[in-house]
């Protein structure tokens, strides 16, 4: 379970990616040009640095005759080094002496110190926009620096050296010679020897040169930064934007929601659009593609016949503009181009579309048949076909049945009645294949008796449009309504969607289903039997 749990992660995460890739992409380039953009703009800086040397064996305590300090640790007199050399008036001395206009306040802020490691060295870098100038400060507060400590020392020498000669003018004559007294003798040579060397604890390890390139700004850093921080802020709107965005992102997802096969993949096609405002009775048939989309669904029913007699599907979905009623035409079609015959009926009798989109008359319809006006032989109107391409047999008609042009007040209890009954029933036994166009289910009530009175019940989700939300709530609804549910339909779907259905699944259609839809959707697509779905005509 977790490594199953885990790849459906990382699918979902590279679901995630591939949709928002644009976005991300955009947010790192335009991130990183104007990083470096602002990068360009600002003044080129150049740093220098000097290498200052301290002696850490603590000679000139032991020659005062002071106690080494031996608890003293490296990294506390590495710090404490640096202190010394940030303090004192280095940066007013530096100023002074090399003019430029230069202020304390200004060396000061240029100039920093660093230790290097755990060694005795401590680096002070100089930082200015002439490359010249820079290396002068740096040597020049080094320098500073050195002398500074020498005259210290002197003066701790001289100071120790004034009471080495009081020690030696206390003793008497004939402890001048004992051991002590030789020993303040020696001591007090020493140290007027060091005091006059200008013996210091610190020395310039390495002079500061003028750098050949700045330290700021650094473009290609700066770029790079700026694309990784713009990845980050892509990354985060897309999840922002994933977030509240609750449609369907890929044809996968209706499988996965409702848990029934995909018995096809609809392109989004400007045809399909075309076709859905088409006023006309004998319009032009859809382009090869999309046309084999449908007789691939339609192949894939006809495996449901192998265990059952197939004749009336609903054609339903969620929500309005998943575009169920533009499949249902176009299934019906499909179907009726084989030569079986084929009603095409629609019970939407709150906002009809079918005598729109197939030029017909808005009456009689299917609420005269329901409410007794006319029979259902007087309301069928039949719709010659247009040839699909690569086929030459013309003449294929098409039944409808729409809703009407009267829309009664109470269609539910219309689609309930016994009247819809028995017109399903008499439809059931003229027709190989009745296709029943339905309201949205997620907004009326109206075709829910419908689903259990049917053979099989088809939903459209369109991908990219369709609410998650609104699929979800659809399903647990059917869950339990025990409709005769039979697949999925994924209309608008890319492309590229198309190829990872060419063959039905076998694992997910009823008992008795062979994974072998590519040869028998090409053998249908040719086939002129007058039967569609079911094995005999019925009349």
């Amino acid at each position: 379970m977790d490594s199953q749990q885990t790849s459906l992660d990382s699918g979902q995460f590279l679901g995630f990616i591939r949709r928002r890739a644009l976005l991300v992409l955009l947010c790192v380039g335009l991130v990183g040009v104007a990083a470096y953009g602002y990068s360009k703009q600002k003044t080129k800086m150049y740093t220098a640095t000097a290498a200052l040397t301290f002696n850490t064996s603590q000679l000139d305590e032991q020659i005062a005759g002071l106690s080494a300090s031996n608890n003293v640790t490296p990294l506390a007199e590495q710090a404490s080094n640096l202190e010394l050399v940030k303090l004192g008036d280095m940066a007013a001395k530096t100023a002074r002496l090399l003019g430029h206009g230069l202020t304390e306040e200004e060396v000061s802020e240029s100039v920093s110190a660093s230790a290097k490691g755990e060694s005795s060295i401590i680096a002070v870098s100089a930082t200015s926009a002439s490359p010249t100038l820079a290396a002068a400060i740096a040597n020049t507060y080094s320098r500073e620096y050195v002398k500074e400590q020498e005259s210290s020392n002197r003066e701790f020498f001289k100071s120790a050296l004034a009471l080495v000669k009081g020690q030696l003018a206390r003793l008497s004559p004939a402890q001048r010679f004992g051991t002590d007294g030789l020993e303040l003798v020696d001591r007090d040579q020493t140290l007027a020897l060091l005091a006059e060397l200008h013996y210091g604890s610190v020395k310039l390890a390495q002079e500061a040169s003028a750098p050949s390139s700045p330290s700021s700004p650094r473009n290609k850093r700066n770029a790079i930064l700026g694309a990784v921080l713009g990845l980050f802020l892509g990354l985060g709107i897309a999840l922002l934007i994933e977030r509240f965005d609750h449609r369907l992102r890929k044809s996968d997802d209706l499988e996965t929601i409702y848990g029934l096969p995909m018995l096809g993949v609809v392109p989004k096609s400007a045809a399909l659009s075309r076709s859905a405002r088409r006023s006309g009775p004998n319009g032009i048939a859809l382009p090869a593609a999309e046309a084999e989309a449908f007789s691939l669904i339609r192949a894939h029913l006809r495996f449901y016949n192998i265990d059952r007699d197939l004749r009336t599907v609903v054609i339903a979905s969620p929500a309005p503009g998943d575009g169920k009623s533009t499949v249902a035409r176009h299934l019906a079609e499909a179907a009726a181009r084989l030569g079986s015959r084929v009603l095409l009926l629609e019970v939407d009798l709150r906002h009809p579309t079918l005598a729109q989109q197939l030029g017909l008359e808005y009456a009689p319809g299917l609420a005269g048949v329901l409410v007794g006006d006319l029979s259902m032989d007087e309301a069928i109107q039949p719709v010659v076909l247009a040839a699909s391409p690569g086929e030459g047999i013309t003449g294929r008609t098409l039944d409808v049945l729409t809703a009407g042009a009267v829309l009664p007040p109470n269609p539910g209890e219309l689609l309930e009645s016994r009247a819809m009954d028995t017109l399903l029933t008499r439809a059931k036994s003229t027709y190989d294949l009745v296709v029943i166009d339905t309201p949205p289910l997620n907004a009326v009530s109206d075709a829910f008796p419908l689903l259990t009175k049917v053979d099989g019940v088809v939903i459209v989700g369109w991908v990219g449009h369709s609410r998650r939300d609104a699929a979800e709530q659809l399903q647990q609804v059917l869950a339990i309504s025990g409709a005769p549910l039979l697949g999925v339909i994924a209309n608008g779907s890319k492309p590229s969607d198309l190829g990872s259905y060419a063959k039905p699944d076998s694992r997910k259609l009823s008992s008795g289903v062979t994974a072998d839809g590519s040869s028998s959707s090409s053998s249908s697509s040719s086939s002129s039997s007058s039967s569609e779905l079911a094995p005999t005509t019925k009349t």
